[in-house]
């Protein structure tokens, strides 16, 4: 019973398909996992194994027109498989928050920062304007942003690739979401701003209580971040284990391909000479 409570999201026997002029293909089939309550899940594998199809379908951001879900998506208990569009939103940025790859891609270009970060608080709550201004003011203070009262007039344009990121995890944590996804976050960012991206989910993840689902094909940020390591393969989880586990003790023939493809400085001790 206590594992079922600890468990925020539980996926079981998830299989997507899309509709093809030469009828139904599978991206993804037998996914199963659960989240657990302040734990990071790392979801890796090369690119078109279904990372991010895995995602959006427990987004349920997927076209109904051409896809279909089966299977089951529980989050707290809630079946979110089937809910309407109406019933989603509700949900999606408030119990379930969306870190993008890239972050020109979340946010309308036409609205500032601030106009769509306080839509998005007013949505979920009974707040005023004045109330979810202070409290996106805060959550940008937390991601050490500078000047947060002069960032929310900017345009997405206005700010830098780091920025906007963490002007998306601000917006990811300030309603205080039971899972957050996080779909490659680091990617598009240089090394320094990759740190700074990591050590405010890890923050989150502790303060709040969040569970993070992490997709990356970095093994580096795997490593760092997660607790639990789930290997996608073809549409597929071919193998799941402990973080240290599956470093120390790959089972999977493709997670041994993993492991190995990681780049490693070659040093060849026979050219180094000490003074």
């Amino acid at each position: 019973m206590d594992r079922e409570q600890s468990n925020v999201l539980q996926v079981k026997d998830l299989h997507v398909q899309v509709k093809t002029k030469n009828g139904a293909a599978n991206l993804v089939q037998d996914i199963n996992f659960e989240l657990k309550r302040g734990k990071v899940l790392g979801l890796v594998g090369e690119s078109g194994c279904g990372k991010t199809v895995t995602s959006m379908s427990i987004l349920q951001l997927l076209d109904r027109k051409t896809t279909k879900i089966d299977g089951s998506i529980k989050l707290q208990g809630q079946e979110l498989n089937g809910l309407s569009e109406k019933e989603m939103r509700g949900i999606r940025g408030k119990d379930i928050a969306f870190i993008m790859q890239n972050p020109m891609n979340a946010f309308t270009p036409v609205f500032t920062i601030g106009h769509q970060f306080i839509e998005t608080i007013c949505s979920h709550t009974r707040w005023n304007k004045k109330q979810a201004t202070e409290l996106a003011v805060e959550a940008m203070c937390n991601v050490n942003l500078p000047n947060p009262d002069k960032l929310l007039k900017y345009y997405p344009f206005q700010m830098s690739g780091g920025m906007l990121q963490r002007v998306m995890i601000s917006l990811a944590a300030c309603l205080h979401p039971t899972v957050i996804i996080a779909d490659e976050p680091t990617t598009a960012l240089d090394v320094n701003n990759q740190k700074k991206v990591l050590y405010h989910l890890d923050k989150i993840r502790s303060e709040n209580g969040s569970a993070i689902l992490l997709i990356s094909h970095d093994l580096g940020v795997i490593a760092e971040m997660a607790d639990e390591v789930a290997v996608m393969q073809n549409g597929r989880i071919v193998e799941k284990a402990d973080v240290f586990q599956l470093f120390d003790a790959p089972q999977h023939e493709y997670t041994k391909k993993l492991l190995n493809a990681r780049s490693v400085l070659p040093l060849d001790e026979s050219i180094i000479h000490l003074a």
